[in-house]
């Protein structure tokens, strides 16, 4: 990167610290610490959270396992589009957490079980949350450093300090400035600044992926070369793919439900100015996430295209050599070996692939085959030596997409790529640090604190454990080995608290015949069985796999998997491998859940002496509190098809037309025209794999671009909007001293 690279990174990054800077004179208590003051409107909450989601780690889980698979089981995602319209738009389990008017997610658990629980519950939850995210700023570093061709090691006043190291510790200690500065409120202002800025940024990168390639001639001849059962743009021809197939849709729809309110807490999610405008914000999501989608899929294609098609070849050995030689040169230790790695990749020749002439391209045998190959004859051997080769495949499947975008892009816009990428890794690193903290924090270390605490001591005990996270994350992310695709990595370690939280908090919400015995004992076993999975993943190639083996007992283990995975195949297949756990993340995580939802139902059922008194939690009937509630209307037949969308006495005619609008992109236009519609039309008579490209090309960047050009104006208008609203209100406001997260009885 140049000067000017350099400076347009910078003024931007200086822009956001400022504004989040000054939020301090905003900040009068805790309830505007952890929640904004309970004023933000639903544009600057919806804009933040297009922010959060837009990350380093999942632009590199995108493109990780769409390099894999391609996008034909996206046709089958449509599947969810109904059912997350009707989640959001009726508000599930986001409405009623907001009318408990809890502060975190233990202050809502201590109100529906225990105090115990709540300590226990929050824990975990945190452990959990702590884990799966700590290779987030992992991710980002090591991402900067290839993306840069930032050395391994600087010499900084004669010492060598690992230039890993240093980038994780710049990482974090932004993220936690920001914390520092004024809680959640600095989080949904400097969140929202950072997603209108990453809208034209966005939409930049678009032109220029859709200019540089050619979506028929080279796109889609790349899409269509794949061998039978492993196609990439052909929803009926994907039955080969094993972690990423039609199961792990299953389990993503059964999740979407089931684990609605599981992460639900403090921040955005209690910072609305009532839980109307928390819920419209929900569903002004269903516009948000068509930019965001667009811009992963035009990543992701560039990646594949520019690695596998003949017009790239020399491109793509200079990528692939590059990132294959930085790999040995950060995981080989042994000089001699290390060397002898890397000249072996930089010798491998161009490949000229010849679409139609040559062989079709698959999971087994492709354009990465020949420097896997050289990796795995230098590193196997050895149970040491099958784990750093399972690593080295892990960081070449992410890294290709930094060492390609280094390897495209031309001055300045490398400079822009690089300040949308610092803005995602902010925007989601702080977030993430702060909800561990306050989980900490509010529902492990206050219930424990018989005397209560002053506002001001309060917040600086939350704000030193977001700095004692912050540490955690720094020393997780140089000791945890990340050895499984991204997504599969955080559904495993995620697994520990949702394996069993999920009955929790639904039927917390929901029943009134759940109680303490029984959340106890869906948690618990869902701990229990996924941390063993995690034991037995994490250590399989180097310590699972050579005790079978040592036992005699590979064989047998491996036919029974096969027998019990075998009415399941193609999609569950179990198969012994001295490399990989014939279990995955999906899998085990299918079975936790199924587990603990039964135990919770069962031992609630029979524990259960009377019903839990819902209307006082959620301050309905006599439990009121003016200007919190519904509005109360008699349903008719005129009605009746909006409250079928989650359409109240609530919703303004501007609430109503929006609404609408969501229903008919989602599904009339979602679900029934690219997705029913086009399964109906298949049926009777199949696509050519051209149709499908095309079909791709309209769904997945037309006509999200469209929506995208409405959208960037729209909510940056509506956002600004709000964000003035926001300090005025906190201008006006009174804070409540007793208002801290803690259950007053």
């Amino acid at each position: 990167m140049g000067f000017i690279d350099y400076l347009i990174v910078v003024i931007p990054v200086m822009f956001v610290l400022a504004a989040a800077w000054y939020t301090r004179r905003y900040v009068k208590g805790v309830a505007d610490f952890l929640a904004a003051g309970r004023v933000a409107g639903r544009y600057i909450i919806s804009v933040a959270d297009l922010a959060n989601g837009l990350a380093i780690i999942s632009l590199v889980a995108y493109v990780e396992e769409h390099y894999r698979t391609g996008f034909s089981l996206a046709f089958w995602n449509n599947i969810l589009m109904p059912l997350g319209l009707f989640l959001g738009m009726t508000g599930y389990c986001t409405y009623r957490f907001r009318e408990t008017r809890a502060l975190s997610i233990g202050q809502f658990l201590e109100m529906r079980y225990s105090k115990n629980f709540r300590i226990f519950a929050a824990a975990l939850r945190s452990l959990t949350e702590v884990c799966s995210n700590m290779i987030m700023p992992a991710i980002a570093a090591r991402f900067f450093i290839y993306f840069l061709d930032l050395p391994h090691t600087v010499n900084i006043f004669g010492f060598e300090i690992s230039t890993f190291i240093l980038v994780v510790f710049i990482v974090l200690t932004l993220a936690i400035s920001i914390i520092w500065m004024g809680g959640t409120l600095a989080l949904l202002v400097t969140d929202s600044l950072q997603g209108m800025l990453c809208y034209p940024l966005l939409f930049l990168f678009v032109v220029f992926v859709l200019y540089k390639f050619s979506w028929s001639t080279e796109i889609v001849e790349v899409m269509k070369d794949r061998v039978p059962g492993e196609s990439f743009i052909n929803p009926y021809d994907l039955s080969n793919f094993r972690d990423f197939n039609l199961f792990s849709l299953c389990v993503a729809v059964f999740v979407s439900v089931f684990h609605r309110a599981s992460w639900l807490g403090a921040g955005n999610s209690s910072a609305a100015r009532s839980p109307h405008e928390q819920k419209m914000a929900g569903v002004l999501g269903g516009w948000r996430s068509a930019l965001t989608t667009m811009f992963y899929v035009l990543i992701a294609v560039c990646v594949i295209t520019i690695l596998n098609h003949r017009n790239y070849s020399k491109d793509a050995k200079v990528i692939r050599s590059e990132v294959a030689s930085r790999i040995a040169g950060e995981l080989v230790q042994d000089n001699a070996k290390r060397e002898n790695l890397i000249r072996k990749i930089e010798a491998l020749p161009e490949q000229k692939h010849r679409i139609g002439v040559d062989a079709p391209m698959g999971e087994k045998h492709n354009q990465d085959t020949p420097y896997l190959n050289v990796a795995r004859t230098e590193l196997q051997g050895t149970p040491e030596g099958n784990a750093k080769f399972q690593q080295f495949r892990t960081l070449f499947h992410q890294m290709t997409m930094a060492g390609t975008m280094r390897h495209i892009l031309p001055p300045v816009m490398v400079g822009l790529f690089c300040l949308l990428m610092v803005l995602a890794m902010v925007s989601t690193d702080d977030t993430r640090i702060f909800s561990a903290s306050l989980t900490i924090s509010q529902d492990v270390v206050l219930p424990l604190i018989k005397k209560p605490l002053s506002p001001e001591r309060h917040l600086l005990m939350i704000k030193l454990v977001s700095v004692g996270v912050g540490l955690i994350f720094l020393c997780g992310s140089f000791f945890m080995a990340q050895l499984d695709y991204i997504k599969l990595f955080v559904t495993v370690v995620g697994s520990m608290w949702m394996g069993g939280c999920g009955p929790v908090m639904v039927f917390g919400l929901y029943s009134r015949f759940g109680t303490a015995a029984g959340a106890w004992t869906s948690l618990v076993s869902g701990m229990v069985l996924s941390f063993s999975s995690i034991l037995i993943q994490r250590n399989w190639a180097d310590h699972v796999y050579p005790f079978l083996e040592k036992m005699g007992w590979v064989d047998g283990v491996g036919n029974f998997l096969s027998a019990v995975s075998k009415p399941f195949n193609p999609y569950i297949v179990w198969e012994m491998n001295a490399v990989k756990c014939p279990i995955n993340s999906y899998e085990f995580y299918f079975i936790t859940m199924i587990v603990s939802l039964i135990l919770y139902v069962t031992v609630s059922y029979l524990t259960c002496r009377e019903p839990f008194n819902l209307d006082k939690m959620l301050h309905r009937g006599a439990y009121h509190i003016e200007g919190q509630g519904a509005v109360k209307e008699k349903i008719t037949w005129k009605s009746f098809w909006g409250k079928i969308i989650g359409i109240t006495g609530e919703y303004s005619k501007g609430d109503k037309v929006i609404a609408w609008a969501v229903f008919f992109y989602c599904f009339v236009y979602g679900f029934g025209g690219t997705f029913l519609a086009v399964l109906i039309w298949n049926f009777f008579a199949p696509w050519k794999l051209e149709w499908w490209g095309n079909y791709f090309l309209v769904v997945f960047l037309v006509v999200p671009g469209i929506i995208s050009l409405i959208t960037t104006f729209w909510f940056g208008i509506g956002s600004l909007i709000d964000m003035r609203r926001l300090f005025t209100d906190l201008r006006k406001h009174a804070e409540n001293p007793q208002d801290n997260g803690q259950v007053q009885k």
